[in-house]
């Protein structure tokens, strides 16, 4: 296809009167659409990991790198407190008499009424008149070091690992979307506001990512380190382990209620922000008409009034959810001055040694700190898991019907049939009914009417942009919907009212109708359309580069352009829908000179309300309310003074 298939979404609303879908925000100064009420919290999480699925064994990796790392960091400080025994102990050692075993030495103590002390003595590994062995605590040392490097090596390597993957997921999910947008049919984009569906596509898969990216290694890390950390609470002393496990039920309530009750916050944060750039798009894109009209007070009053609401529900998600973490920090302050007095009326009691309450008190840290790492991540997470429902209603999308596997004809001259042809966007208002016609190779079929007469709707029938009710629709006799639509599309050359051009050069914009064209070619093109005139008076020619406005050429000289691109394309079929309004009359008539050594073997149809331009049309097609009141060229509908000859008068002879 050599144009854009693009369509403003007025066309269909406003000139075939017909309400395709909710759709607000139509104009430059409509908002967006509030999505639907989104699902639970539980199921789009599930969904959005289980999208990692195809690297499996990358993930599998992860986990298990991420489970020797956490198990080494665990062991740590058990490790090290053997080294703060040693020195206890030493210490200890040191001040007892020398020569005496340790039971003497505790009995000594018993004798001289340290009987506190004489406890702390029989719970160590104390040698009397040994000092410290700084050869042994050397070589703990080191050995914590080794743990230590080792494990932040592997978590490194684990980070490396998931990074690829959430990457890679986040790159097939972009891949998904673009192909699910394809696949949607045009009455789908109509409904949405385009800054409303750019959030989606852009946006919130960014949210997503980055969610992904900071919450999964953090959450897998912290799971595991609080098991690992469980465990060797309960090795040191299954009491204060106890005692520190009543932090958690109190965490996990804490963290449920808030959660539940910011998740449709964050929901709704994200859905504004859809609404409010659906906004700014559409008063962007509207610019010029919101001054002609003098509606800048207004554009800002929508403006500022959904900003405020995205302010509200942003504050609001972010505060509730900003709740969590010094609630948690409370909790597990709470807990570390419990377990801390607890460890040290067991060391004085001699049932723990001091390195094992400096470990025990490390570990309940470690403990806490994870539970309270979880919490800080919830608000960004339930800002991706947000984001990732509103991908998913759009993945969830219905489609468009699947094309089949015909092909089209082998001779190709360009006859299009109509038989018995029905079609309306809604059921309860018919449009086309029981519509046939024949346009032959080689002719230029105007078609004329009133606005919302079903004159757009004809060539987006054609083009299967919407599928026929009744009847159907052959191309060179075979049936449209037996045919692939991208054979079909690249059959036909469509010129719409509204130009297209992307950023890029001149000569770039003409050769998207045809990439592997020439040098020669695309000349040949420019010539034939005229806009080879203007181009040599540019400093760049046609190298000069224009923005995907265009707003470096005038309305006339970017329909040239996109005139260009569709005789490049060489189609059987060509269709002119109001592609000449742009340009002044002079072009006009040399347009329409090009086009007319064009229609060789080939059908145009041109959509027209200047009914000048289509004065030398084989056929003339006079639409009203979706059926064809009368057809033939132009002296001939004259000659009959009907409804033709009524719209020709009502412009010419009024003047």
């Amino acid at each position: 296809m050599s144009e854009s298939t693009k369509q403003a979404p007025g066309t269909l609303k406003q000139t075939e009167r017909i309400e395709a879908g909710p759709g607000p925000g139509r104009g430059p100064m409509g908002g967006g659409m509030v999505g639907q009420k989104a699902s639970a919290f539980g199921p789009s999480a599930r969904r959005m990991v289980a999208r990692m699925s195809p690297y499996r064994a990358k993930t599998i990796a992860v986990i298990a790198l991420t489970v020797v790392s956490v198990l080494a960091t665990a062991f740590g400080p058990r490790v090290l407190g053997r080294a703060t025994d040693l020195i206890f102990s030493g210490l200890i050692g040191g001040q007892l008499p020398d020569g005496l075993t340790k039971d003497q030495a505790v009995e000594m103590l018993r004798q001289r009424g340290d009987d506190q002390v004489a406890d702390m003595v029989s719970g160590m590994d104390v040698v009397p008149g040994q000092g410290v062995d700084f050869t042994a605590v050397g070589q703990v040392l080191l050995l914590v070091l080794a743990i230590y490097v080792g494990a932040a090596a592997l978590g490194w390597l684990a980070g490396w690992i998931l990074n690829d993957v959430v990457q890679g997921t986040v790159r097939r999910m972009r891949s998904d979307v673009e192909d699910k947008v394809h696949r949607l049919p045009l009455a789908y984009i109509d409904r949405q506001p385009r800054g409303e569906l750019l959030s989606r596509v852009s946006n919130d898969i960014d949210n997503v990512s980055t969610t992904l990216q900071q919450t999964l290694s953090q959450l897998l890390t912290s799971v595991l380190t609080v098991v690992a950390v469980l465990a060797m609470m309960f090795w040191i002393s299954p009491v204060l382990a106890l005692v520190a496990l009543v932090s958690v039920p109190v965490s996990m309530l804490v963290a449920g209620t808030v959660m539940k009750r910011s998740q449709g916050m964050f929901v709704q944060q994200w859905r504004r922000t859809g609404r409010l750039n659906g906004h700014i798009e559409e008063t962007f894109s509207g610019h010029s008409l919101v001054k002609v009209f003098g509606r800048q007070g207004e554009a800002e009053r929508v403006f500022a009034e959904e900003n405020d609401e995205l302010l509200k529900a942003s504050f609001g998600a972010q505060f509730v959810s900003g709740l969590i973490m010094p609630i948690m920090m409370f909790v597990g302050n709470l807990n570390y001055v419990v377990i801390a007095v607890l460890g040290g009326l067991r060391v004085a009691s001699g049932t723990m040694s001091l390195g094992d309450v400096q470990a025990f008190i490390q570990y309940s840290r470690q403990f806490t700190q994870p539970l309270t790492q979880v919490a800080s991540m919830v608000n960004l997470l339930q800002s991706g898991v947000a984001s990732a429902e509103r991908v998913f209603e759009l993945l969830d999308a219905e489609e468009q019907e699947p094309d089949r596997d015909g092909v089209p004809a082998t001779e190709r001259h360009g006859e299009v049939r109509f038989e018995d042809v029905s079609f309306s966007y809604d059921p309860e208002q018919p449009l086309l009914e029981r519509l046939s016609l024949v346009a032959r190779p080689g002719q230029t079929v105007a078609i004329v009417g009133p606005t919302g007469a079903g004159k757009t709707t004809l060539v987006n029938l054609v083009e299967r942009f919407y599928e026929v009710s009744a009847g159907r629709i052959t191309l060179d006799g075979v049936d449209i919907t037996s045919m692939p639509r991208s054979a079909l599309r690249r059959q036909i050359g469509m010129v719409l009212q509204d130009t297209w051009l992307f950023a890029g050069t001149i000569r770039d914009n003409i050769a998207y109708g045809r990439p592997d064209a020439t040098e020669a070619e695309i000349h040949q093109a420019a010539e034939a359309t005229f806009v080879d005139r203007f181009v040599h008076s540019l400093p760049d020619g046609y190298d000069t580069l224009i923005d995907e406005d265009g707003s470096n050429l005038s309305a006339g000289e970017r329909q040239l352009v996109t005139i260009a691109r569709a005789f490049l394309a060489a189609p059987d079929l060509l269709i002119l829908d109001e592609a000449t309004s742009s340009v002044d009359t002079r072009t006009e008539l040399l347009l329409q000179h090009a086009m007319a050594a064009l229609r060789s073997d080939r059908t145009s149809f041109v959509i027209a309300h200047r009914l000048s331009t289509i004065r030398d049309a084989d056929l003339i097609l006079v639409m009203r309310d979706g059926d064809i009141v009368e057809q033939g060229d132009h002296d001939e509908l004259l000659a009959r003074d009907g409804a033709y000859a009524a719209l020709y008068r009502s412009q010419f002879e009024a003047a």
